[in-house]
């Protein structure tokens, strides 16, 4: 028996049956002649169902490709070699949306014009399908760990996020509470990107920052005459941010006088200018911050018990860094990031004993502490991965232990036999290049140059 399907054509029958890919072969108008197995089982439409009938029966409202062939068959002239590879979207005979890719070549007659086309397709759905919900999967993953532009997949932060949202959703008058440098202002203007407010202004004031005799002027404006220096008529910042949000920080430490006045602006949507005996009447979502305890200093009476009730109305609560130091190598990350396009240094590594100081650190300056000391990093590495030693003093030198003894009585512990012999491979690969080993070890060149200290030393008595 004849088994070269080259010589016998009806060893061709049978493999057609099999194949896993769609065969078909149109005329020259591009009505389908033949129609394979392989092609009814992906598309649904039997031989019945489809032969003689044109090929843009598997076109629909979003579906098309086919019609290239069409457009091949009358021209196929800029297709190198009469071959032309199409990947097209078409429409199954149960309404599925299919994703093909397919290989169409001429077929010519005796004379050298176009008498039709043979083509293949293959099933690329569950393939596509199966990305783009890997794609949605990873943009969650991303959104879960970042919200705006506060970053963290810690459950802490992830609270923090679902309030926000919660917020976003209202106007509701809300108080940031948190360390400084934990983000507060960060989620305050992501409360107003995400609430019906965000094509409006946002202004963020700095209570503690402006002297209160400036700070009312600031808030309200004046008329001109009010005092001293007051030239000209001046608008404040609520009128500024109309309809939009203000965001006032470290509201605690404003006089009571001035927290009478903005209870008026809570309470009645108005305001009066200094040295104006009018008032007017404002649009605008307030948003206030703190790092102080607001109920001690309501004891103390330098907070007004009306004022504070009045805006701890939906108070979140910002987590300082020491609390979620799982976050810390997503912050670093992104810190670096940011780094490299503003030095622009291109650095994407840091050695592990840096990363792990930097989570061990208590950052008692919190996340804005964090990346100062990521960007002081940029300035003093020499190379392309961030070391322990390029990091800010205070955070290279290791927390203090209670359970550690005296410098004197310590004795320096020799190292596992499993490290001896990678720092010995990493030479050996790095054909002793200190740099390059430590790069390897995911250590800085100093800690890689103790260990080879420590190994060249004797054993201790």
């Amino acid at each position: 028996m004849e088994l070269d399907f080259r010589k016998n054509p009806a060893i061709l029958n049978n493999m057609l049956d099999v194949m896993a890919d769609g065969l078909f072969t149109v005329d020259a108008k591009g009505h389908i002649v033949a129609w394979s197995t392989g092609a009814a089982r992906i598309t649904g439409y039997s031989s019945q169902d489809i032969l003689g009938k044109s090929c843009h029966i598997l076109e629909g409202q979003n579906c098309k490709g086919f019609r290239v062939l069409t457009e091949f068959l009358e021209n196929p002239t800029p297709y190198p070699w009469g071959i032309c590879n199409q990947e097209c979207k078409v429409l199954g005979k149960d309404g599925r949306e299919l994703y093909l890719f397919g290989n169409v070549s001429i077929i010519r007659d005796e004379q050298g014009q176009v008498g039709g086309a043979v083509g293949t397709f293959t099933d690329l759905t569950s393939f596509i399908l199966n990305n783009q919900k890997i794609a949605v999967l990873e943009e969650q993953a991303k959104s879960r760990e970042s919200f705006q532009q506060l970053i963290g997949k810690s459950p802490a932060m992830q609270e923090v996020f679902r309030r926000l949202r919660l917020a976003a959703q209202s106007d509701v008058t809300v108080l940031l509470t948190g360390e400084s440098g934990t983000g507060k202002e960060l989620a305050a203007r992501a409360i107003h990107t995400l609430s019906d407010r965000k094509d409006k202004p946002f202004f963020a004031i700095n209570c503690s920052a402006i002297p209160e005799t400036l700070l009312e002027s600031e808030l309200f404006g004046h008329v001109k005459g009010a005092f001293t220096g007051a030239i000209r008529d001046k608008i404040g910042v609520f009128q500024a941010a109309g309809g939009g949000t203000l965001f006032l920080d470290e509201i605690g430490d404003t006089s009571p006088l001035l927290q009478l006045k903005l209870l008026r602006v809570l309470q009645e949507n108005e305001i009066r200018r200094v040295g104006d005996d009018r008032g007017m009447q404002v649009d605008v979502r307030l948003i206030t911050a703190t790092n102080r305890d607001l109920k001690v200093l309501m004891a103390e009476g330098t907070v007004r018990e009306d004022f504070y009730y009045r805006i701890h109305v939906f108070e979140i609560t910002l987590p300082p860094l020491r609390a979620r130091r799982e976050d810390i190598p997503l912050l670093v990350h992104h810190f670096m990031s940011a780094s490299s396009k503003t030095f622009r240094r291109e650095i994407g590594d840091i050695a592990q004993d840096a990363l792990q100081r930097l989570i061990d650190y208590n950052w008692p300056g919190n996340v804005r502490e964090l990346k100062n000391a990521i960007e002081h990093a940029f300035v003093t590495v020499n190379g392309d991965c961030l070391t322990l030693w390029d990091l800010p003093s205070e955070v290279q030198r290791p927390p203090r232990s209670k359970s550690l003894k005296p410098l004197s009585s310590q004795v320096e512990p020799s190292l596992p036999p499993d490290e001896e012999a990678r720092i010995a491979g990493a030479l050996q690969q790095t054909k002793g290049n200190k740099t390059e080993a430590a790069k390897l070890l995911g250590v800085s060149r100093v800690t890689l140059w103790k260990k080879i200290k420590q190994l060249q030393s004797p054993p201790h008595a």
